[in-house]
């Protein structure tokens, strides 16, 4: 059912875009500077393309910004993450080692370990 949902979704969204692209074919210029800077700085680029490029270029550029400042701002807690895994990996890795070392009826902090993980 929900991939029918979802196929439904995606015509749905298909249909619209094809027809704001339909609605939007006049070719207009676009220009990387305004017209004022452009002859003040001796750079004038300009493209001519249809509006609808635009308008879906400039959606795709927002997209890709967003995604890229999205990560950078997640590097910090994928960065934690990798050292609580790291940490935890070694930390069991010594409780394995002490159990395999000192592995005694009367020790404690084992049978607690042992007891938590039981349960």
């Amino acid at each position: 059912m929900m991939r029918y949902l979802r196929y439904a979704l995606l015509f749905l969204l298909a249909v619209s875009l094809v027809t704001v692209a339909m609605a939007n074919r006049t070719v207009v210029p676009v220009s990387l500077l305004p017209e004022g800077l452009a002859t003040l700085t001796g750079f004038g680029w300009t493209m001519q393309m249809p509006l609808f490029l635009a308008i879906f270029g400039g959606i795709v550029a927002g997209l890709l910004i967003g995604f890229v400042w999205e990560w950078f701002r997640e590097s910090k807690h994928r960065t934690a993450a990798t050292t609580h895994s790291r940490q935890a990996a070694r930390l069991e890795r010594e409780v394995n080692r002490l159990r395999e070392v000192k592995a005694q009826p009367e020790d404690e902090v084992l049978a607690l370990l042992d007891k938590r993980k039981a349960g």
